[in-house]
């Protein structure tokens, strides 16, 4: 272990391959307090229970004065928070209006829709690795398609999309709680300015005209700056998520070589294998911006009022009290009630999309591509200690099958 705060050290880009050791120094003590006041909590029926718990909020205006507020997309321009950033009852009417158009009860058809569409992009983006022997997974296959989905839901025109790759990694950024410095927040609010202005007018067009997508579906029920704000947030969790899970899931599988040929000769496998992926490499590590709303007493420990509070949602999908032998990936494993995608109120509101995509496009690409080995092993990866995964990976392939 190096010297410092446990924090600092994830967040430390030097950890960003393997924050694991971290994470289980940190279980040691389910509930950490760090010199700067905030609480750690990383094992996983304390993480499971705080994020279930109404004392605990998520929005970042309940942080003391001075405290950063990682993610908080008000501070920096006149948007009010999305509704990750709220708490009930404003969080549950936002949350249920947004839910409308998106799936079941009201729209049980929107996202099988999208099945089509996602199929063939994924047919696109593997078409093109012919005669290649080299490729990078990320740039060339995950980065590409969930870009391409949530515009589809949020119904940008395809024409527009390539300026969405661009935000959704400046936008991202503002999670970290480095946040990539004062270069990093400047990014983040031009980026985001620059959404705005772009959602701006395309929100009004669709009040005007509608058209497929939820931004014409929920522009009659929602202001315009709601609606921005849900629209931006879309982008962020419902990309960089979903990128970083198919490439930590095909990291995964190319370092087991057995289980990736089980998986070719098995296909069935998809549904456990994906699952697995998002306990042992979850693409969202953990949660910094929640704050105690009252004393709370929980594994021998009082939080304070007003303390913030990160969730370490990795840490405790790793928490051998809660899955056996919880280092080792296993496909098999039963009662898999991994943290993925978090859990409570604030349970991800894109899973079901996320999902799909990862159904769409992991079982695909090791049909399609006959892997030769890995590059680079570890992988370069993202900055981003929150949104983890790798920002490339290179694979030496030897072909392409129909």
């Amino acid at each position: 272990m190096t010297p410092g705060p446990i924090s600092a050290q994830i967040t430390d880009y030097a950890n960003r391959a393997d924050p694991y050791p971290l994470y289980a120094e940190l279980r040691k003590q389910p509930v950490r307090r760090e010199d700067d006041g905030t609480y750690l909590v990383s094992t996983y029926y304390e993480v499971r229970s705080l994020a279930n718990d109404p004392r605990l909020s998520n929005d970042t205006s309940n942080r003391p004065p001075g405290y950063g507020r990682p993610g908080q997309p008000a501070e920096e321009t006149s948007l009010p928070p999305s509704f990750i950033f709220t708490d009930p009852p404003v969080h549950d009417r936002l949350r249920d209006t947004i839910n409308r158009p998106f799936g079941p009860p009201h729209s049980p058809r929107f996202l099988d829709g999208l099945r089509g569409d996602l199929a063939k992009v994924v047919t696109e983006l593997l078409d093109a690795f012919e005669g290649k022997d080299q490729v990078d997974i990320v740039e060339d296959f995950s980065y590409p398609l969930p870009v391409t989905a949530i515009c589809k839901v949020l119904g940008v025109p395809r024409e527009d999309e390539p300026r969405f790759h661009g935000w959704a990694d400046a936008l991202a950024s503002g999670i970290d709680p480095q946040a990539g410095g004062d270069d990093g927040r400047e990014k983040a609010q031009r980026a985001r300015q620059d959404m705005g202005a772009y959602l701006s007018g395309l929100i009004e067009t669709k009040r005007r005209h509608p058209g497929p997508g939820m931004l014409s579906a929920l522009a009659p029920d929602m202001t315009p700056a709601d609606l921005e704000a849900t629209a931006v947030l879309l982008l962020v969790a419902g990309h960089e998520t979903t990128v970083n899970a198919i490439t930590n899931t095909t990291l995964t599988l190319l370092r087991h070589p057995d289980l990736l040929q089980r998986f070719q000769q098995e296909p069935e496998l998809a549904i456990p294998i994906i699952e697995e992926v998002l306990r042992y490499e979850p693409p969202v590590q953990f949660v910094p911006w929640t704050t105690a709303l009252a004393d709370i007493d929980i594994a021998g420990t009082t939080i304070p009022k007003g303390s913030p509070v990160w969730l370490m949602l990795a840490a405790a999908n790793r928490d051998p009290k809660r899955f056996e032998d919880p280092d080792r990936f296993d496909p098999d494993r039963k009662d898999n009630e991994h943290l993925g995608f978090y859990t409570g109120i604030h349970y991800c509101f894109g899973a079901p999309l996320a999902r799909m995509e990862l159904h769409a496009a992991v079982p695909e690409l090791f049909r399609r591509v006959k892997f030769s080995r890995l590059l680079e092993d570890p992988p370069s990866y993202r900055a981003n200690a929150v949104l983890r995964g790798p920002r490339h990976l290179p694979v030496a392939i030897e072909g392409l099958t129909a």
